[in-house]
């Protein structure tokens, strides 16, 4: 169900919702947060309340949209109220904030804030420079951006690294997730050997791309090299060097990956690129402090530029790797 209220107030949206809520049954007791949602009122919208639909169905949870109108449009706030197969398992307020209220978004927002639950705010398009500074992320103890959404990924990344304080996040941060249980993984893997170097190739503005270097670079403590590719999109593959040869994880097609290592058979991965609303589910997992993201944000300036080009989508075995697989085919 979707009930629209024009040139509203936020005390008549309250009034609403609690007239619903006693005509339908309709609970906001069991929420366990607010979202609330800060983008500009465009096509993109959508797609962004959808996803607050579909992790909704997780973590139940009352989404507030504030959604930026026309600053040269006369101050007023168009409301709307989404329950039932319409929400998702939350209840969804938009607010349609136009003229010198587009910018007024946290005296809009205050008043529909649910009592003594953890506010998260989500940012799906461009998000400013100091998210925790913002006057929508002052209210919240979890604040998630998405570089990848900004008009230059890497610059913003950057940016709000300077910027960075517990509880700020980044969807370019979640969608590594399948990528370091893989590595992680199989470094458990015999033969138990130090990692001496790592390639991280990728799409040059790929922002995932940065901060798996920066992760790798923080932890391993050795010479990593970030090289930018244009052959496909977000990240390409990851080569970590070991004295036995290297541990190659190479995903060319954005959906299968290929893991090669001394000693163990080829393996073929599900590495399909993550959707928003998938990111958006394991983001709102946790509400404390990521320690390793903030990790890897200290690791950015620690790697260096590689070769670019095609010729670097696919890191080379190292010269032990190509000298055992010789040996295996003589024997064969």
């Amino acid at each position: 169900m979707i009930v629209d209220l024009p040139s509203t107030t936020t005390s008549q949206l309250n009034k609403k919702i609690v007239e619903i809520r006693e005509r339908g049954g309709q609970v906001a007791l069991g929420r366990v947060l607010t979202l609330v949602i800060v983008a500009d009122d465009d096509d993109k919208l959508e797609e962004a309340i959808e996803a607050a639909n579909e992790a909704s169905r997780e973590h139940p949870s009352r989404v507030i949209v504030v959604a930026k109108g026309a600053r040269t449009a006369a101050p007023r706030i168009d409301g709307q109220i989404r329950v039932g197969g319409d929400a998702g398992a939350s209840e969804v307020i938009v607010l349609r904030l136009y003229g010198p209220l587009a910018s007024q978004g946290q005296s809009a927002v205050v008043p529909l804030l649910l009592p003594d639950a953890p506010i998260v705010t989500w940012w799906p398009g461009a998000g400013p420079k100091s998210p925790a500074k913002d006057p929508l992320g002052e209210l919240a103890q979890r604040r998630i951006t998405d570089s990848a959404a900004e008009k230059n990924p890497v610059r913003a990344l950057t940016t709000r690294a300077k910027s960075y304080v517990d509880g700020d996040t980044d969807l370019a941060w979640t969608r590594l997730t399948r990528w370091r249980a893989q590595l992680v993984s199989a470094l458990d893997l015999p033969p138990y050997e130090k990692v001496t170097g790592a390639t991280v190739t990728g799409e040059a503005d790929s922002p995932s791309t940065e901060l798996l270097a920066g992760w790798l670079a923080e932890y391993l403590k050795v010479p990593v090299k970030r090289v930018k590719s244009s052959s496909a999109q977000g990240i390409i593959s990851v080569s970590l060097e070991r004295r036995s040869g290297a541990v190659v994880l190479h995903r060319p097609d954005g959906r299968t990956g290929t893991l090669t290592q001394p000693g163990q058979p080829t393996r073929r991965i599900s590495l399909q690129r993550r959707d928003t609303p998938d990111c958006l589910v394991e983001e709102l997992r946790r509400l404390d402090t990521d320690e390793v993201y903030e990790a890897a944000l200290k690791g950015l300036g620690k790697f260096s530029a590689g070769t670019s080009g095609k010729a670097a989508a696919k890191p080379a075995a190292s010269t032990a790797a190509k000298k055992k697989a010789t040996a295996g085919k003589a024997g064969s």
